[in-house]
């Protein structure tokens, strides 16, 4: 018997000009305990210490897991399209 998956209700969204501007991060760091993952968002700038964290998210590891799985597949069609992004040097752009 197959099995009978729910489809979320179609969601509307809403956002503020000040979020929706966004901001750039060029580190991330993520923590976890048991109950939660927390994601602390920077911009490192030279001779900037200490660096500010200007966003923080934090998330079950249900909902963890499945922004990683989001984020890979998204790596993986960006990869397809442009070539391979190449992390071995961390100070290269």
């Amino acid at each position: 018997m197959a099995e009978d998956k729910k489809q979320p209700q179609g969601l509307q969204f809403q956002i503020s000009e000040a979020i929706a501007q966004g901001l750039y991060a060029n580190l991330a760091i993520v923590s976890n305990m048991d109950s939660e993952f927390i994601l602390d968002f920077a911009f490192v700038q030279p001779g900037q210490n200490p660096v500010k964290v200007h966003s923080r998210v934090i998330m079950s590891p249900k909902q963890a897991k499945r922004l990683a799985v989001t984020l890979s597949n998204g790596i993986v069609q960006y990869e397809e399209k442009h070539g391979t992004i190449d992390i071995s040097n961390p100070e290269a752009k």
